[in-house]
């Protein structure tokens, strides 16, 4: 993915007359891998009390199987960009595809932990490929001046999966009597909730089938009369011609990428710009955004709220993270991604911080924690502000930034190691979780969340250069 990934910027933003609705279109199909990245992500938050039942789990062993996907994740956006490098972009979306609805039907079937493990993870392989591929696909198709706001898209999708996970989940397990209730079939709710991915599965599998490939890849490949074609219909129909010329010039003065590409050609030390996008990567999962997504259910639960009110509150997070992604798209390629990540940075430091006093507050009662109802409704805007904050800031523009800040030579092999170091960090904070909350209580384990929230502010004013409105030819290591 490095060559193609770095679609020519000039060649993409230079168009004579863009095709500002095909490109729209085409976005939307690629970010349907989004939702089903949310979809695959949120579905197990209400499912565990059924997992904890069915396969009698210790603390340790529930968050192996809520985090048994991540590793599939990490495992997939390493390799998908090499895969696509191969065999196409939207071949290897295809793939992921396949992958969501094999996992869905196997996971809702499992009878051992091992076999859902071993489900979750193919599902993993696709939210690993969908979550490199879509920033890149689209960063190849869109002007630079727009780039940031149809980039944004992709989290938007994400948070409208996990939120049609929460709200299919929810009315499952109303209709049900609980997530462990016998539903259709005879089959408990909870199985359910993994066997109805397979209807967007099978949409996205479907809606891929009517997009182009990238006409970067195309170039590559040496399939220049497809490309044309594809960018014609891009940026009009006097621009394939030489927009194809441009992509062959560019790559004429790239050599083939590789691995070593993110070390310094003189000092052979890891280069700047890849420890700014590994920064940017870890610390979106060490603020513990997935906690609120993976457990929130069990988290609202364990401190005096009933099942279907916490399911609820995972239907209005989703929500409100929908409204702070539009915010971002509407100020992205305005005010420029590093503003927004500071002011997202300071503003989950706090409310993580009050999440945590609200904890330490917590009673015992009947053997689990309760927080009275002052504590507790603070608490839930403290949640709620939290998420809010994410879903303006880390949440969309490190997607955007990972997309489009690394130099074309080095971009596949940094995409590649900046996803999967950000999904084995959402597989430590996911895993971390159920015996971090057990052993150390609630408010040591937010108190870790703020810590982080405060540490990536100073990194982000230091390290993190912005992008608003560069080419991507333009960006440098």
């Amino acid at each position: 993915m490095a060559g193609p990934t770095g679609a020519s910027g000039p060649d993409l933003a230079g168009a004579d007359r863009v095709n500002i609705g095909f490109i729209v279109l085409i976005v939307a199909v690629a970010t349907i891998g989004g939702f089903m990245f949310g979809y695959d992500s949120g579905v197990i938050n209400g499912t565990q009390d059924g997992l904890e039942s069915a396969f009698n789990l210790s603390a340790l062993g529930t968050g192996f199987n809520v985090g048994a996907i991540l590793l599939g994740c990490a495992v997939g956006a390493f390799i998908a960009g090499r895969l696509a490098d191969l065999i196409g972009r939207r071949t290897v979306m295809l793939l992921a595809a396949v992958a969501f609805i094999i996992s869905a039907i196997w996971a809702g079937a499992a009878d051992t932990s091992t076999h859902f493990i071993i489900a979750r993870f193919i599902g993993g392989l696709g939210v690993g490929a969908a979550s490199v591929l879509a920033p890149a696909y689209i960063s190849e198709v869109t002007p630079a001046a727009i780039r940031g706001r149809l980039s944004s898209i992709q989290q938007i999708m994400i948070i409208i999966g996990l939120t049609g996970a929460f709200v299919a989940n929810y009315a499952l397990a109303a209709t049900a009597g609980g997530s462990t209730a016998e539903f259709w079939m005879g089959f408990p709710a909870w199985r359910w909730m993994f066997w109805m991915q397979v209807i967007p599965a099978g949409i996205y599998l479907i809606a891929l089938l009517f997009i182009p490939e990238s006409p970067r890849y195309l170039v590559v490949k040496g399939r220049d009369a497809e490309a044309e074609v594809v960018l014609s219909k891009l940026f009009g129909a006097g621009a394939g011609a030489r927009k194809v010329a441009e992509i062959r010039a560019s790559l004429a003065r790239d050599h083939k990428p590789k691995f070593s590409d993110l070390l310094h050609p003189t000092t052979r030390k890891i280069q700047p710009i890849v420890w700014a996008g590994l920064i940017l990567a870890v610390f979106q999962q060490l603020v513990g955004i997935n906690i609120v997504f993976y457990y929130g259910a069990v988290l609202w639960q364990s401190v005096g709220f009933s099942e279907n009110d916490a399911l609820q509150i995972n239907i209005l997070s989703g929500v409100l993270s929908i409204a702070a992604c539009l915010f971002a798209i509407a100020v992205i390629d305005k005010i420029g991604r590093k503003p927004l990540l500071l002011i997202g940075s300071a503003g989950m430091a706090v409310t993580l911080a009050v999440m945590a006093w609200c904890f330490s507050r917590a009673t015992m009662l009947d053997g689990a924690l309760h927080l009275d109802d002052q504590t507790g409704m603070i608490a839930l805007i403290a949640a709620n502000a939290y998420v809010v904050f994410f879903n303006l800031s880390w949440g969309p523009v490190m997607w955007v930034m990972l997309g489009e800040m690394f130099p074309n030579q080095m971009r596949g092999s940094a995409l590649a190691v900046a996803g999967f170091a950000q999904w084995i960090a959402n597989f430590g904070i996911s895993v971390s979780f159920p015996p971090m909350a057990a052993s150390l209580g609630l408010t040591i384990t937010y108190g870790f969340y703020a810590a982080s929230a405060v540490v990536s502010f100073f990194l982000v004013s230091s390290l993190i250069k912005e992008t608003k409105g560069r080419e991507l030819e333009d960006m440098t290591g």
